[in-house]
């Protein structure tokens, strides 16, 4: 009897806490527009060292709210090959299992742009962030690509997700082309990273009141750079972008059940 009421406290302050901290998401969207960038914005620089600001901002403020879903016993999480990440041209491409892996892959990347879903630039909580971190709009497909390709040429690193949605369990993974095309014309370095979370949460058929039946765990598996050689030298190249993409998808639908057990 004791047991199950302290189950059920604990599921109650979980349902409490998730709520909490999507409330304080909401309001340091706001306090990062009405306060934090207008100030970045009359600070002197190029438009490289003001997108350079806003995204170290933005890498902070998910720092912080990974942190508090940790602290407040919502979620625990792990990395493995972290020493992979943050380098200069690196176009990152992951699986999308979950709403919350987006925001914890910049919490862990100070400098990472990434493509936006055009209905988000309309989102007032989220639009700020957006424009001052210089986010990639998909609204148009060639520019999106263009941009994407030219950030990576510069140095800057870039975050994908080719499913362009959160996954559907238990289906095989479906990925747009983009990203392959981005990393082909690109021709800079491609690490894979795979998510998994346990128990199921957030995912594109869940509200966020429908918490799982305990804390979850997400887990984060930076893989070795994908050599690209062999699909460069692919003609013509939308065959090239085609068998990379294929490449991709079986790759993550390998390693999402390799890992479809972990942290159970």
């Amino acid at each position: 009897m004791a047991q199950k009421v302290i189950q059920k406290l604990n599921y109650c302050w979980r349902l409490f806490a998730t709520g909490f901290s999507f409330f304080t998401f909401g309001m340091g969207g706001l306090l990062l527009w009405l306060v934090v960038f207008p100030v970045l914005a009359i600070l002197p620089g190029t438009r490289l060292q003001k997108i350079s600001r806003g995204q170290r901002v933005v890498h902070y403020s998910f720092y912080f709210f990974i942190g508090l879903m940790r602290k407040m016993g919502i979620m625990t999480y792990e990395i493995n090959g972290f020493e992979r990440l943050n380098r200069p041209g690196q176009l990152i491409i992951a699986n999308h299992p979950t709403l919350i892996d987006v925001v914890f892959l910049i919490s862990r990347i100070k400098h990472a742009n990434c493509i936006v879903k055009e209905s988000l630039w309309h989102n007032p909580f989220m639009r700020s962030a957006i424009l001052n971190a210089g986010y990639i709009s998909n609204d148009d497909p060639e520019k999106m690509i263009a941009e994407c390709v030219a950030w990576l040429q510069s140095g800057g690193s870039m975050i994908i997700f080719p499913e362009g949605t959160r996954s559907v369990s238990g289906k095989p993974c479906h990925f747009q082309r983009g990203a392959a095309a981005i990393a082909l014309q690109a021709n800079k370095i491609v690490t894979p990273v795979t998510l998994s979370c346990y128990p199921s949460t957030l995912t594109k058929a869940e509200h966020w009141y429908q918490i799982p039946e305990r804390r979850f765990h997400l887990a984060m598996h930076v893989e070795h750079d994908i050599a690209l050689d062999e699909f460069i030298q692919i003609q013509p190249h939308s065959i090239a972008v085609r068998r990379f993409n294929q490449y991709l998808q079986d790759y993550f639908t390998q390693q999402r059940e390799r890992y479809k057990h972990y942290g159970k």
